[in-house]
């Protein structure tokens, strides 16, 4: 019998999506998790998966569609972590307008003896500072598997692992972004993926509307402790020139904290986007007080996270410490 005359099991979902107005509706938990299910054990047509993304990515997703997805992933990925580790931490945005500061953020906590896991993948938007090949540039090595990540993790407390190693079939669909000129519901679920099952894990959007869905789509996957900000070019940074409102689960709570500004104007975007200037102020040979209070606050919302403090007075000092004791010699410990 052709396609033609017998419905494809992957039509479904589609209806589901694509009746319109009045017809359509959101997927349910457990059919957005056995269409990702389909779709990465590669049971979908070419056509169906474009017309699903796209369907998905004109009607955003919901925190159930979101929970059903990543579900579906972490299934896929057919790996029992060895170790304990203390935070996940996303970074697929990539960066435009300033640096990732926020990457001397996450080895200062790793210096400190926190266990800091960061997946992402780079490229896929032209113009944008990609996490991966910023850290090359520092000579630190990304991993090249999730044992390679949990050995790295064990050395010196940091690791980067890209979603290629993690999910092929879904580094292949954020890497359709230039074909399709949107994103789409991967880039927002590859940062709950928390591959290594981290107790703690931080993510940063671009849209605040997002915040919030990633927030209850936490709770729903059983998540304890996770924080999600609207970070700086959509990184898990926080911009210290503008209030910052993080919305967290804490100890299966929903929390909202709003962080205020820490300055009284706005500082002007990098002209110079040089990787090297990471090193730099990590060594104490460039001053800069945005990139630096950047790094610190950004900590300094972890480290409330992970329950190093009680009070973001408390966090920022304890950050502020951390970085003015930090080995200027190097950029990762051990």
């Amino acid at each position: 019998m052709s396609l033609t005359e017998q419905e494809h099991p992957f039509a479904e979902f589609i209806k589901i999506l694509g009746k319109g107005k009045k017809g359509s509706r959101p997927l349910t938990q457990d059919e957005a998790y056995r269409a990702m299910k389909m779709i990465l054990a590669d049971e979908v047509m070419p056509i169906q998966l474009g017309a699903f993304l796209m369907l998905m990515r004109i009607k955003e997703e919901t925190c159930e569609e979101l929970a059903g997805f990543v579900l579906a992933a972490r299934e896929s990925f057919q790996f029992q972590p060895g170790i304990k580790v203390d935070l996940d931490w996303s970074s697929y945005a990539g960066k435009r307008r300033h640096l990732p500061w926020f990457l001397l953020s996450t080895l200062l906590l790793a210096e400190n003896g926190i266990k800091v896991f960061m997946h992402g993948a780079g490229g896929h938007t032209q113009g944008r500072v990609y996490t991966e090949k910023v850290l090359q540039v520092l000579g630190i090595a990304p991993a090249a598997s999730l044992a390679e990540a949990e050995q790295q993790l064990t050395n010196t407390n940091f690791s980067y692992l890209s979603l290629l190693h993690i999910c092929q079939p879904l580094y292949d669909m954020i890497n359709l972004r230039p074909v399709m000129g949107l994103r789409s519901p991967v880039h927002t679920l590859v940062r709950l993926l928390n591959p290594l099952q981290a107790s703690h894990s931080i993510q940063g959007i671009f849209h605040p509307s997002y915040r919030q869905v990633h927030q209850k789509a936490a709770l729903l996957l059983g998540e304890r402790n996770m924080a999600v900000l609207k970070g700086e070019g959509g990184e898990t940074e926080r911009n210290p020139d503008v209030e910052c409102l993080v919305q967290s689960v804490n100890h299966g709570e929903l929390v909202d904290e709003l962080w205020p500004e820490l300055f009284a104007r706005r500082h002007m975007k990098d002209d110079d986007l040089n990787p090297e200037k990471l090193a730099s102020l990590w060594q104490g040979q460039l001053e800069d007080e945005f990139a630096e209070t950047t790094v610190i606050a950004t900590a300094a919302v972890a480290l409330k996270l992970l329950g190093k403090a009680d009070s973001q007075e408390a966090a920022h000092t304890l950050a502020q410490t951390y970085w003015k004791a930090r080995n200027r010699e190097r950029l990762l410990p051990g």
